[in-house]
């Protein structure tokens, strides 16, 4: 018996969103809310304490690691996967400091083990 896995997608475009929201749910994550900005992503990680977070790094109000580093100081951060449809920008300890667990090209994102990116780790 497989646990869920509670995805929250935070992006300012409503298109990415829905394909975000399609490709999570066919790798059998389940997509507990959606985000357009860092404040909303904020408020929807309280509400629904997600495992884990498909988190934009352009966002209208912050950048994706900064809303990362905010989660930092949750009682339970969610794991966090940064996209983009940029070239990474962020060395993998900035990232790391972040509390990012990986960047995912946008266009990479329909290759990727978003299962095993956003699964809880067996600490």
């Amino acid at each position: 018996m497989s646990m869920s896995v509670n995805i929250v997608v935070v992006d300012d475009d409503p298109g990415f969103r829905r394909i975000a929201r399609l490709l999570l749910t066919a790798r059998g994550l389940h997509v507990v809310a959606e985000s357009e900005d860092g404040a909303s992503a904020l408020a929807a990680v309280r509400a629904h304490r997600p495992d884990g977070l498909l988190l934009d790094l352009h966002l209208p109000d912050h950048d994706g690691v900064a809303v990362a580093r905010m989660l930092r100081e949750e009682d339970r951060p969610p794991r966090v996967v940064l996209t983009s449809t940029d070239a990474q920008v962020w060395s993998r300890e900035e990232l790391d400091r972040a509390g990012v667990e990986c960047f995912v090209a946008k266009d990479h994102l329909f290759d990727a083990d978003l299962r095993g990116l956003f699964a809880p780790s067996a600490d």
